[in-house]
């Protein structure tokens, strides 16, 4: 009997966490979609397109934190910014926190893992993004960007500036569109909500305590170095591993070793890095997958501390 009440708690928990996901998803990205409309690719060209790097750079980071888009999207928005002479602070400020900081990850935090865990995760990566943009200026990396163009521009897209018709009317062809969206990415991500929901409901109820915190607790001074490490190679969709994080987190994995593995596997998974190939030299990202190591161990360590 153990066995069966533990598969009906792991069920119950499965429908639980199911019904958050679910509804945190939807809703995010409806607002994420309006923000797409409202603030187009090219207005983001032309607001980042300034000689100020300091206040570029906070702006980079500030509109790759708002704007989420998938990698596919953000390498063509990142060439278009340097082909239009973006300053290269602001440019790179984007790109890095575009994967690892948005609405939905920043709405999924809240969620699963608490006020004071999301306040910590955004102020360290928003920071990190504003300083290694800058680093990287000042040290000359821009010279290791290939002169590469990408096909295909920004044209189809549902643009607010361009719409027609009273202000109620543009406003209500935004926000079906943007519920239409949200539903289309929904059903995209839903494999990877289910595979979350069921790993961490199996964690839950079928792997010991005393296993998974004796492995990587807080005591466990490497483990959060190495998740960051093993994060790297790894394809991790946010959406997926946060309800496991904070199902692991129950069970004694500390806090800094699961926002590590976070970080390094969204910010700098292998298709990411294979995209940005095509644009970076190999110095560039170097570069690049070290500054998100440094971010990932950094945040990781301050978790423990704080948390």
């Amino acid at each position: 009997m153990p066995q069966m009440n533990n598969l009906v708690g792991a069920g119950k928990m499965f429908l639980f966490l199911m019904g958050e996901l679910m509804l945190l998803f939807i809703g995010i990205s409806f607002f994420i979609a309006l923000i797409q409309i409202y603030l187009s690719k090219e207005r983001i060209k032309r607001i980042l397109t300034t000689q100020r790097k300091g206040i570029n750079s906070i702006l980079g980071a500030l509109l790759g934190a708002i704007t989420p888009f998938c990698s596919c999207s953000t390498v063509p928005i990142l060439v278009g910014l340097l082909k239009s002479g973006a300053p290269f602070s602001g440019t790179l400020s984007f790109l890095l926190t575009s994967p690892i900081l948005n609405p939905a990850i920043i709405g999924m935090f809240l969620v699963f893992l608490g006020l004071k865990a999301t306040i910590i995760y955004t102020a360290s990566t928003f920071a990190f993004a504003v300083i290694v943009g800058l680093l990287l200026d000042r040290f000359g990396f821009e010279k290791e960007v290939k002169n590469v163009s990408i096909r295909g521009d920004i044209g189809d897209e549902l643009v607010y500036e361009k719409l027609q018709g009273t202000f109620w009317a543009k406003n209500m062809i935004a926000f079906r569109h943007a519920f239409i969206e949200s539903l289309s990415l929904f059903r995209q991500v839903f494999p990877y909500l289910l595979i979350g929901a069921g790993i961490g409901s199996f964690i839950y109820e079928f792997v010991p305590q005393d296993l998974l915190s004796n492995f990587s607790g807080k005591s466990k001074i490497l483990s959060v170095p190495i998740a960051a490490i093993v994060g790297v190679p790894m394809y991790i969709r946010t959406e997926t591993m946060i309800p496991i994080a904070r199902i692991m987190i129950d069970k004694g994995v500390s806090h800094g070793t699961m926002v590590a593995l976070i970080i390094g596997g969204a910010g700098a998974s292998i298709p990411e890095l294979s995209l940005l190939s095509s644009i970076f030299k190999k110095k560039m990202m170097i570069a690049f997958v070290l500054s998100i190591l440094l971010v990932a161990i950094v945040t990781g360590y301050a978790f423990n501390i704080v948390m």
